[in-house]
């Protein structure tokens, strides 16, 4: 569950620009109704809301 403190705290350089390419992935996704752009959008947004990469949790270091 996503709580408020995650949401509202946090927010780096490398957050900040998932979330602009989350956004512009859904806008292209609803502007040419295009599906795996939609995914990727979906993708991005959820790992800027929730803090996540591609290592799961920041807190957690990258081997």
């Amino acid at each position: 569950m996503i709580t408020r403190e995650t949401l509202l705290t946090n927010w780096h350089l490398m957050r900040w620009i998932r979330l602009f390419m989350g956004i512009y992935a859904a806008t292209v996704a609803i502007q040419m109704h295009d599906t795996f752009s939609g995914i990727i959008a979906a993708l991005f947004l959820f790992q800027a809301l929730t803090n996540t990469g591609c290592c799961g949790l920041v807190h957690v270091r990258c081997q």
